[in-house]
């Protein structure tokens, strides 16, 4: 069953579309990266999952609820939206069990979130002398407290230094390892491919891909990255290549060819027939990051530039 799904899902701001005809199947376990540019509408899409904002048109349910009714599922969710705001006077327990109060959640279930999130020896220390790191992890312990089936946090390791990162990503696999579902909203690539089973991408409120990792990133196909010894060659092979039948995109100091690694020998052996030596040869096999790029542009969101969005069953991935 999903937990999540969306059926042309759209929220309009104005004349800004935040989120376009959104049509979003999220099974149940597992971490799930909600990925996209700044301005791409994430967090927009978070907004409405959880019944902050409402939407313009289409639907969506959470545990078969309708998002327009989301008492029925309030219980059931814990999210962290944003930084997490704390009385910085009180202590990570206080601050807690206030929370737990006001849900009549028991001061033991305070005691099991701070061992969670490994704050408990902490715990008697006020908010206030938190790294930005220990805070982010008090928030999800907040996101916690009514022991949820599904944990929505958006941005959760935005400005933490690398170790911070590392922690956090260590809590989010830990969690979904535990049979939650978790989404997390991110643009730390590097940091969704090491943590998520799955992955949503989106660009300018549209869904580009949904489904697992490991699917959008074989997407991307192999490749076979050439170096000739003499830098002046990179023309003459890229051309040479091509007139071969061979897929080719010339770099500064590389040629890569779209092909398997079992195709090395062929490349080695047309360019040593031409009289060009290589001084390198090697698969690459694209990151994430690479497909990412390929599938929404480079432009950031900030910049005011959209680029077109492509099919999300036949995303432009080329190597």
């Amino acid at each position: 069953m999903s937990v999540i799904s969306t059926d042309k899902l759209t929220r309009r701001f104005g004349d800004i579309v935040a989120v376009r005809e959104l049509d979003l199947e999220i099974a149940g376990g597992g971490v799930v990266g909600l990925v996209g540019p700044n301005g791409s509408g994430k967090s927009t899409l978070i907004r409405l999952l959880l019944g902050l904002i409402k939407p313009t048109s289409g639907s969506a349910r959470v545990f078969d609820s309708s998002i327009s009714h989301p008492r029925a599922y309030a219980s059931r969710i814990g999210a962290l939206i944003e930084s997490p705001a704390f009385v910085p006077s009180l202590t990570a327990r206080t601050n807690l069990r206030s929370l737990a109060r006001l849900r009549g959640i028991s001061n033991a279930r305070v005691d099991e979130v701070l061992e969670i999130v490994g704050l408990r020896d902490r715990s008697k220390e006020p908010a206030k002398r938190f790294s930005l790191g220990m805070k982010q992890r008090l928030g999800i312990a907040a996101a916690l407290l009514p022991d949820p089936e599904l944990l929505i946090l958006d941005e959760p390791t935005n400005g933490l230094d690398p170790a911070g990162v590392f922690e956090i990503r260590l809590l989010l696999r830990s969690l979904g390892d535990q049979g939650r579902t978790v989404v997390v909203s991110s643009h730390l690539l590097s940091e969704i491919e090491a943590a998520c089973d799955t992955l949503a991408v989106i660009r300018y409120g549209e869904l580009l891909f949904s489904g697992p990792l490991d699917e959008l990133v074989g997407r991307a196909g192999e490749c076979i990255e050439t170096v000739p010894e003499f830098p002046g060659d990179v023309g003459r092979l890229g051309e040479l290549l091509s007139a071969k039948g061979w897929k080719t995109t010339v770099h500064d100091e590389d040629v890569r060819v779209s092909a398997p690694a079992s195709q090395a020998a062929d490349v080695n052996r047309a360019a040593a027939e031409a009289g060009i030596t290589l001084s390198a040869l090697r698969p690459h096999t694209a990151s994430l990051e690479e497909v990412f790029l390929r599938m929404t542009g480079e432009d950031s969101g900030d910049n005011g530039h959209p680029t077109v969005a492509l099919d999300p069953q036949k995303p432009e991935v080329r190597s």
